[in-house]
């Protein structure tokens, strides 16, 4: 299920954003990509770490019904003050800061995911393991998205359009999850509510939230106010193909969490390393290939997905594709191994050291590379966060580490270049190239692992 959901996250972007970025050009896309990065900071203290919080908190009392009702209520009571809170100071904000009171409108409609993310309670469904619940309502809503967008974009002008029909695939599917929730917990209420207990915890997921806020949204933000529209229209194309990429990078972890979570509660650490060295391989076999693929490819890429107005994204688009790799592995050390293991204070500093690497490289290299800069900071930030990560867990890790078989990994990828260079040469238009040098480039790949009996292959011949 999840991979369908995982596959519905790439297809959408795939079949949209090549329409939407020749209607509205870098300018258009630029403006939405600003309005929706600087949206995440309001969510993100909206939010205040309980989306990884209450999967974890909930996962671990799943099977009893009334302990998991009064902690869905009292992060729900958490989430509404915060939430309310935060929207005094978006307003603030909107009549403060002549550039967003010029965009008003499209601000203001981005704001409604802040709502949409409260009210939908995600984190339950998760904890539950409710996937193909939120696969069929996630694909639902982006199919009603995708019909909509063809309909109604039809000019540059259109972009606040495409920002509320882009907030409507992504999170209106949280009042859906509303009306459904008395299905898993009792919602009336159930009173003596220790709030208290989840304070301390939540604000650690919080100050996590923040520091990946920062470094995943703030070149965007930076090259908004630092140069102009335009550029930011280069980057975010060269991050939309990210983005799609790293949804199936991190596929795995994403699923794994609350079981993880449960098995340390059990005290079955057998099964939970079990499943941490198997995502960890799935991630090095996985966002590898990806990588240097996109690297290879990455103007094809850019021109089918963008059009040509989209040259200026083909650079920053190949220094940013190796944070498929580090996003890869940070999800699964952070997210599946030092959480459940309650070292969440570990990835809070991980991803502080990574927001304020961002920070000074973006404020050096913004000025004279622009969006090519901003992509180096998100690469060495990315970077960063995983060797703290990695250090961390040196002495759990480190044998997982040494079993991955580099050497196999890496011949497959030297052969499957080989494989599908050649197609660079026939000069057939951007999808014909990319449809053919894939196919021959993640075939020979996978064939020459399969020889090579790559351990996690194997198994899912068996």
């Amino acid at each position: 299920m999840n991979a369908m959901l995982t596959m519905s996250s790439f297809i959408f972007p795939l079949i949209t954003f090549p329409y939407i970025s020749r209607i509205l050009l870098p300018e258009g896309t630029g403006k939405v990509a600003l309005a929706t990065s600087l949206i995440s900071y309001f969510a993100m203290f909206a939010q205040l770490g309980i989306p990884t919080y209450g999967i974890r908190a909930c996962a671990k009392i799943r099977d009893n019904k009334e302990e998991l009702s009064r902690t869905v209520q009292e992060l729900f009571i958490i989430n509404l003050i915060t939430s309310a809170t935060t929207y005094v100071a978006f307003i603030i904000t909107l009549v403060s800061v002549d550039k967003i009171w010029l965009e008003k409108e499209l601000y203001i409609i981005t704001s409604l995911s802040i709502v949409f993310n409260t009210i939908g309670m995600e984190w339950l469904y998760k904890a539950l393991e409710q996937y193909t619940y939120i696969t069929v309502r996630s694909i639902l809503f982006k199919f009603i998205a995708l019909i909509a967008m063809f309909i109604l974009v039809k000019e540059q002008k259109d972009y606040i359009i495409y920002g509320a029909i882009s907030i409507f695939a992504a999170s209106a599917s949280g009042l859906l999850n509303f009306i459904n929730i008395r299905k898993y917990i009792i919602w009336k209420p159930l009173g003596k509510y220790k709030i208290k207990r989840h304070l301390k915890a939540v604000f650690v997921f919080f100050a996590m939230s923040c520091a990946t806020t920062i470094y995943t949204n703030l070149d965007t933000i930076m090259l908004g106010f630092m140069t102009n529209n335009t550029e930011v229209g280069y980057y975010n194309a060269a991050v939309k193909i990210k983005i799609i990429l790293v949804s199936i990078v991190t596929s795995l972890g994403a699923v794994l969490l609350p079981r993880a979570s449960y098995y340390i509660e059990h005290k079955m650490l057998d099964k939970f390393w079990e499943i941490s060295s198997k995502a960890l391989n799935f991630v090095c076999v996985c966002a590898t290939p990806l990588m240097v693929y996109f690297i290879l490819f990455a103007r094809n890429g850019i021109f089918f997905l963008s059009g040509a107005s989209y040259e200026g994204s083909v650079i920053p688009m190949q220094f940013i594709m190796p944070t498929l790799l580090f996003i890869g592995l940070t999800n699964i050390l952070g997210i599946q191994i030092l959480i459940p293991l309650g070292k969440e204070k570990i990835v809070l500093y991980s991803e502080i050291a990574g927001a304020v690497v961002d920070l000074i490289l973006n404020a050096v290299l913004i000025p004279t590379l622009a969006s090519t800069g901003a992509a180096i900071g998100t690469l060495v930030a990315e970077a960063v966060v995983f060797i703290v990560q990695y250090i961390s867990l040196h002495n759990e890790v480190s044998d997982i580490f040494r079993g991955i078989r580099y050497l196999e990994i890496f011949i497959a990828i030297c052969l499957g270049s080989l494989g599908c260079i050649w197609v660079k040469n026939l000069h057939f238009g951007d999808f014909i190239t990319l449809v053919i040098s894939s196919v021959c480039f993640f075939i020979v790949y996978m064939l020459v692992l399969v020889i090579c009996k790559e351990p996690l292959l194997n198994e899912l011949k068996r």
